[in-house]
């Protein structure tokens, strides 16, 4: 599943090779502006368009964050003072809504992207707010090949959060390990669509792991409101599902997506009016999927 990264180059790399140019007497030219604090990422897509700034604009830009990241740090400071622990613990049977879709949400906070954003396809997809004032996930999906002879596959659409960061640009995580259910409320067009919940690891071999599970949607003018146990997801890497399945790492949640990519050509349309999260107690499973070793003898080892 192929999905677009936001990448963007690291202040402090930057200051490095600046000084090492001035060290060997050397101009230094333009540098691509900094979204200091932030190291570029080594797997996705990267912004080929991004225009080059000279040096003294980057420092400009890079004091202007500075700023803000300030203020963002002290407000953390100060919500870690205030906060109460037991107000924050989650109640049995009442729906925490993490994602609201209206028209005050702020969609640059999700990644839309399709095959053919990156010439795999001809699948177009957007999301914007519905005439009804909810998200809308729609677009068309097509599973014709790009005679290019390397693409086998094509026709996906998705959309998926960023990634949540703290100050200073520093990569976090959506803690649910308080919760047991993910819950939905939708309207769909009757084709199946697939929840995808990122928990990349710090580590690059963990960058690609995932958890999936199938949105049914049944159609018609009727919302419906789909509650799914966290313990019914099951794990993939680089779109592979693994042989050794493990329960989702709940206090590790990147990002929340769906996709669309059911093989079936035509328009799709997906009305989402929030995504929340439930406890309940009752629910003892922590994984559906056997959990067990084979052997080494099995295997011939």
């Amino acid at each position: 599943m192929a999905l677009a990264a936001l990448t963007s180059t690291s202040g402090s790399s930057t200051v490095l090779n600046a000084s090492r140019r001035l060290r060997n007497g050397k101009s230094l030219g333009s540098v691509v502006p900094s979204s200091s604090f932030h190291e570029i990422r080594k797997n996705g897509y990267g912004d080929k368009n991004q225009k080059k700034v000279s040096t003294r604009q980057a420092i400009r830009d890079g004091l202007k964050e500075l700023k803000q990241e300030i203020k963002n740090w002290t407000e953390e400071v100060k919500e870690g003072y205030t906060f109460d622990p037991v107000t924050g613990i989650p109640l049995p049977g009442e729906v925490d809504i993490q994602w609201s879709f209206n028209e005050s949400t702020d969609f640059d906070n999700w990644v839309v992207t399709s095959d053919s954003d990156h010439n795999e396809g001809y699948s177009t997809s957007t999301l914007t707010v519905s005439p009804t004032g909810k998200g809308l996930f729609s677009g068309n999906l097509s599973t014709q090949l790009v005679k290019d002879g390397k693409v086998k596959r094509a026709g996906y659409c998705n959309f998926k959060s960023i990634r949540p960061q703290k100050s200073f640009k520093r990569d976090t995580f959506h803690d649910w390990s308080g919760y047991t259910h993910l819950v939905m409320r939708v309207r769909g067009d009757g084709r199946s669509y697939m929840i995808t919940l990122g928990t990349a690891g710090y580590f690059d071999v963990n960058w690609n792991d995932q958890f999936h599970f199938a949105l049914y949607t049944r159609g018609g003018p009727h919302w419906q409101v789909s509650k799914i146990p966290f313990s019914r997801f099951y794990m993939t890497s680089r779109g592979r599902i693994q042989d050794v399945q493990e329960p989702v790492p709940l206090n590790r949640i990147t990002s929340f997506g769906i996709t669309a990519g059911d093989k079936n050509n035509g328009p799709f349309r997906l009305e989402i009016d929030y995504v929340g999260l439930e406890l309940d107690p009752s629910h003892k499973e922590t994984s559906a999927y056997e959990q067990y070793k084979v052997p080494y003898f099995y295997a011939r080892y």
